[in-house]
């Protein structure tokens, strides 16, 4: 399917990663280099424990907080759970969801993924819904499967109008943390099957404005061959977000612009 204009989006997924105080650092730091882009959608998903002290860091800027996760029940006797009305409050727009270390660290199933998906809807926060194999799936031939599967079960019971709001995120599980990464071509192959699947269940026209973001290993000596490929709409940025030069790097290529 051919690309039309979709402001790109780069998230910076922070996992179990930084202290208080290195976590408004890095905010700040991100902010002095990123705080007056707007050509792109910047978005910080620190831990939760520093969602509200980053928040405030970028505040007064065009960079948004987004979670890492959250449950998708109404509030009540859920120890340890983050549900997504308190996100709302503390002035989180975005929670990615379904991220392959929830599903494969801590046992998510498509079932459990759709229904963060409705909670995030719910709650009016963009849900950055991950897709992706693992390297046997790969190897076995089975990535189109495994994702339509994913694809299919994680959005099931909702329309078109319902999903204004959402981002899909393609993350091969085999080039996360690796250091290998999905070349241009067999990203946007994936990227590419992802919008065509969106198409026939939703439509054209959502499927066409849809942002779907590649994400495993990105860096920014790679996101200029990733983000050529017409169906690649930005990226979700694990460890290399966690340098704001390298992060700012990678989403200033997208601006053209010396970082």
């Amino acid at each position: 399917m051919l690309n039309t204009p979709r402001r790109p989006l780069v998230a910076a997924n922070w996992k179990m990663n930084t202290t208080l105080e290195s976590a408004q650092t890095l905010a700040a730091e991100c902010r002095r280099r990123l705080g007056a882009v707007r050509d792109v959608e910047v978005v910080l998903c620190p831990p939760y424990p520093f969602l509200l002290p980053v928040g405030k860091k970028v505040e007064e800027s065009t960079i948004r907080i987004g979670a890492q996760d959250l449950h998708f029940d109404k509030p009540g006797a859920f120890t340890g759970a983050v549900g997504a009305e308190m996100l709302r409050s503390i002035g989180c727009t975005h929670v990615i969801i379904g991220h392959s270390e929830r599903r494969h660290v801590f046992g998510e199933s498509d079932a459990v993924v759709c229904k963060k998906i409705g909670a995030a809807l719910k709650a009016e926060l963009v849900p950055i819904f991950c897709v992706g194999e693992k390297l046997e799936e790969r190897d076995g031939g089975t990535t189109f499967e495994v994702t339509d599967t994913q694809l299919r079960d994680g959005l099931a019971g909702f329309d078109a109008n319902a999903l204004h709001a959402l981002v899909v995120a393609y993350e091969p599980v085999w080039a996360i943390g690796t250091g290998r990464t999905a070349t241009p071509s067999q990203a946007q192959e994936v990227h590419a099957f992802i919008r065509e699947r969106l198409a026939g269940r939703f439509g054209k026209d959502f499927a066409t404005r849809c942002r779907v973001l590649y994400g495993g290993s990105v860096k920014a000596d790679n996101i200029a061959g990733l983000m050529s490929e017409p169906d690649i709409d930005g990226a979700l940025v694990g460890g290399a977000s966690l340098d704001a030069e390298g992060f700012s790097q990678i989403v200033r290529y997208r601006l053209r612009e010396v970082p």
